[in-house]
């Protein structure tokens, strides 16, 4: 019987080089993309439609899913316009105005859902805990939490495990581990404000420069 992942692919450089992880693994794949009325919402899909071809994964298996209530929700500049995304300001000791209220904990619910359908055994996510924008929802100990809860809602004997395998990892580390296994960076975006060039500027973005260059490597997206 084949293995099956699912996994949640937003279209960045986390989530995408997770998916790839995956596949060497063995597992046939099943990926998970959200539209939350997010600024870049647009571009983040189309990387996820191109990643998917690019892994190979079959068109039954993909999933883009309308979540633009989180918008509604608000409390975030990557939905609130009427907010600034800060530039800038990486490194300073609070959570910035980009975290979205509890977002992992909504993508994961859902993604059991489709996990359980697709009688998946493992689900990937992105989330970084130790070099990152310091969200709650992206720690191990939370995602220890959700897998637990998962479990227990689960109306099968088929458990899922939910793998994270770059949450301990620095991002000049994901940066060279993706290029080792050849993953297409060059696919994947970033940017929390710009879809034509990334900004260079919002915590996202600066994430993903000290990575290329503390891992001595050149990004290959254009930026403003």
């Amino acid at each position: 019987m084949v293995k099956k992942a699912l996994c949640i692919i937003s279209g960045g450089m986390d989530s995408t080089t997770c998916a790839y992880l995956a596949k060497k693994e063995g597992f046939e794949l099943v990926a998970l993309h959200f539209d939350y009325a997010q600024r870049t919402q647009e571009k983040e899909r189309a990387c996820f439609e191109a990643i998917c071809e690019n892994l190979g994964i079959n068109l039954n298996n993909r999933y883009i899913l309308n979540t633009d209530f989180i918008k509604i929700i608000g409390a975030n500049s990557l939905t609130d316009t009427s907010l600034e995304i800060p530039k800038n300001e990486f490194g300073v000791n609070e959570t910035p105005n980009t975290y979205v209220p509890f977002r992992n904990g909504i993508f994961l619910s859902i993604a059991a859902a489709i996990a359980e359908k697709h009688e998946c055994e493992a689900i990937f996510i992105g989330v970084v805990e130790e070099d990152s924008s310091g969200y709650a929802d992206c720690t191990e100990s939370f995602i220890k939490k959700a897998e637990a809860f998962i479990n227990e809602g689960r109306a099968t004997k088929l458990k899922t495990q939910i793998k994270t395998p770059l949450v301990h990892l620095k991002k000049a580390d994901i940066v060279k581990l993706a290029l080792k296994e050849k993953v297409p960076l060059e696919l994947t975006w970033s940017c929390y404000e710009r879809q034509d060039k990334a900004c260079g500027a919002c915590d996202s973005c600066l994430l993903r420069l000290k990575g290329f260059s503390e891992a001595g490597q050149k990004d290959k997206i254009e930026y403003a």
